[in-house]
């Protein structure tokens, strides 16, 4: 049975672990050609689709280098020719539960990663999925972005990471092009793992999802395949939380 993304390519940032490395796997499972997008761990990403028989290639990436995003997504049309869905995934939480709040310097680098980057990796994709009338794009924001949680970089980058998502949705939709994001809650990766390492931290994590445990990786990879996929055909400008029930209280 042919997977549902069979003949297609996708292009996966942040995919050397966590939530990206999940994603880039399933894309690869649906019959997708993958490229994977990383600082750190895209190659081991890359050669574990391959020896299962898949497509895939490794790209060491800075989001926030604007010429280098732009030649990564161009080599992968370079290479296959076209590019279907993208995954703005990379993304960093820099703020500690004793950083104070509006460190600017902690502010500065997480908008320039969480939301520049999301900006820089959309208009490099848009360039190439526009002009033909199809694509689906999926950012990662969070649970912060959809409410107060957590510090002033990563909640604020957040929020903009939906606001982002709605604006190109807005205004490539006639061009055929579907531009959403998913909402995580609080998942098991290896960027919660110091805050869950603390009694403290983990304390805030374990009161915060209702369903009384934290998510799995793949549970959020399998709502990006969603909303990229044709069975998402009449969805854009959403930010989809899967969390647990935590934004229904």
């Amino acid at each position: 049975m042919a997977g549902l993304f069979e003949g297609k390519t996708a292009f996966v940032t942040g995919g050397g672990s966590g939530i990206g490395r999940a994603t880039a796997l399933s894309f690869a499972a649906e019959g997708a050609k993958v490229a994977v997008a990383d600082l750190r761990g895209a190659d081991a990403v890359a050669d574990e689709i391959n020896a299962a028989g898949g497509e895939a290639f490794a790209i060491a990436l800075d989001v926030t280098d604007e010429a280098a995003v732009n030649a990564a997504v161009d080599a992968v049309v370079a290479r296959w020719g076209r590019l279907d869905c993208a995954f703005n995934n990379a993304g960093v939480t820099l703020e500690m539960l004793d950083t104070p709040w509006g460190d600017v310097g902690a502010y500065d680098k997480t908008i320039d990663i969480n939301q520049r980057g999301v900006l820089l990796c959309m208009a490099a994709e848009l360039r190439h999925m526009a002009p033909r009338n199809n694509g689906a794009i999926v950012n990662t924001s969070s649970i912060a972005g959809l409410s107060g949680a957590g510090g002033a970089g990563y909640c604020g980058s957040k929020h903009a990471v939906i606001g982002l998502t709605r604006s190109a949705a807005l205004r490539f939709a006639a061009e055929g092009v579907r531009v959403n994001a998913v909402c995580p809650g609080v998942i098991e990766t290896p960027m919660t793992a110091p805050i869950a390492a603390d009694p403290q931290g983990r304390a805030v994590l374990d009161q915060m999802t209702p369903m009384a445990r934290m998510g799995r990786a793949q549970e959020i990879a399998d709502a990006v395949i969603f909303l990229c996929s044709d069975k998402a055909s009449f969805i854009t400008g959403h930010p989809l939380a899967v969390d647990g029930g935590y934004m229904a209280r």
